[in-house]
């Protein structure tokens, strides 16, 4: 089979990666991809936004299956112009996008279902937003309605932040139209957790747990980036939670958008806060996160190739998603900057030796290759992953193959996993998820 990739960072060469193990596969296409994704796919120099050209592209060559990456593309209706060629695609409309595209559709979505997430209001200029924030005091959750990178959600803890939060809204316009309304939401305490799966448009396959990290520094401080670090299991959502998410949240939100007319058909990503009244949704992505493809990638059993070709053309059927017992880990390894303007440029020393450790896999993401050295292309760079037979030994390896890996601006968390290895030490238990 022919099959196309779209995009250009670590969720993509990990998708790559675990495609290129199929038996099924005969050639692989990535557009545009990375260095690291052209050791193992023709890269073809196309922007994942160039809807038209990538379409063309996969209509010339006739692709079997393209499978779609980044939420921009997807927004602007990619699925749409494959499927108007007659190829298949995994990925879903550009209707079915919008559970991502706008956190405003979103959030009145979950309303119209009954799907549960935090209480929220709709502002639509700053004065709006101000007496929102009054109205759910400190912390609040202030969130662009369109896309921005991972980086629209801000957290004021006080007075002081918020006006800083909406000046870069409303002032600044630093999401330009993206933040042309915002959703202001009350903040809820727990743990944050990932629940990913794939849909037909009918049947879902959950993926197996996992739990990213979105801020920057330690001890989950400093701005919302796209993620710096992941690992699965997730060691916090329990088999009963699961259940739920599945019951009252993944399939609900399947039938609520066949029932509007917005069949889905793709990879859905449920962002959740696990609270003492049960798991409740604060956003939804229409494809992998990033970096949870990684360690999901590294997990799973399935020939992944067949399972998306049945999804694309409505039909999982006995399809069941098979993972490994081990644990994965992610260090995302990104450049001094970040996530506002990150540096580029610098040459990436130690590729080899990192990723000669056992079980360790390193996914490239923004970096680019010139005179036969790989370099820094932007924030989030390398993602250093590991398998191990418990978390803990999976986040060993991943920390020591980041180790190895430098360039002048690296920067990183040391810190993801620890406090759930922290809580799971003193339940003195073991990780059951699967």
């Amino acid at each position: 089979m022919k099959v196309l990739v779209v995009g250009s960072g670590g969720r993509e060469h990990a998708l790559c990666w675990k495609l290129r193990q199929s038996p099924e596969l005969k050639e692989l296409y990535c557009a545009p991809g990375n260095p690291g994704i052209g050791e193992i796919a023709d890269l073809v120099p196309m922007a994942s936004e160039e809807v038209h050209r990538l379409a063309d592209f996969a209509a010339a060559l006739k692709m079997d299956l393209t499978v779609i990456g980044p939420e921009l593309p997807l927004s602007l209706g990619l699925a749409d112009e494959l499927r108007n060629r007659g190829l298949a695609v995994f990925g879903p409309s550009r209707v079915a996008a919008e559970l991502e595209a706008s956190k405003v559709f979103a959030k009145l979505f979950m309303q119209r279902h009954s799907i549960p997430t935090p209480e929220f209001l709709v502002a639509h200029d700053r004065q709006e937003a101000e007496k929102a924030a009054a109205y759910f005091g400190f912390p609040v959750v202030l969130k662009a309605d369109g896309l921005a990178s991972g980086k629209g959600v801000m957290i004021p803890q006080d007075a002081e932040e918020l006006e800083a939060a909406l000046s870069s809204l409303f002032d600044e316009r630093r999401f330009g139209a993206a933040a042309e309304r915002v959703v202001v939401e009350r903040c809820l305490s727990g743990e944050e957790v990932s629940f990913i799966a794939l849909s037909d448009g009918e049947q879902i396959l959950p993926f197996a747990t996992s739990k990213d990290y979105k801020r920057l520094g330690d001890g989950d401080t400093g701005p919302n980036t796209g993620g710096m670090g992941a690992h699965s299991p997730s060691g916090v959502l329990s088999p009963r939670d699961g259940t739920t998410v599945l019951e009252k949240i993944l399939q609900p939100t399947i039938a609520g958008m066949a029932e509007e007319n917005r069949r889905f058909v793709g990879v859905l990503y449920a962002g959740l806060m696990l609270t003492e009244e049960g798991p409740q949704v604060l956003e939804y992505n229409v494809r992998f996160g990033d970096p949870e493809a990684q360690v999901l990638m590294l997990r799973l059993e399935n020939d992944l190739l067949p399972v998306l070709v049945d999804g694309a053309a409505g039909n999982f059927g006995a399809h069941r998603l098979r993972f490994r017992k081990e644990a994965a880990a992610c260090v995302v390894l990104a450049s001094a900057g970040y996530p506002t303007k990150a540096s580029r440029g610098e040459v990436i020393e130690g590729l080899e030796a990192a990723s000669a450790f056992p079980g360790v896999e390193i996914f490239h993401a923004a970096t680019s290759e010139k005179d036969g050295q790989v370099l820094t292309a932007g924030g989030r760079v390398l993602n250093v992953c590991a398998l191990g037979p418990r978390l803990v030994d999976a986040l060993r390896r991943a920390y020591q193959a980041a180790g190895v890996l430098h360039w002048p601006g690296k920067i990183q968390r040391t810190d993801i996993g620890r406090r759930v290895l922290e809580a799971s030490a003193l339940r003195r238990g073991s990780l059951s998820e699967s």
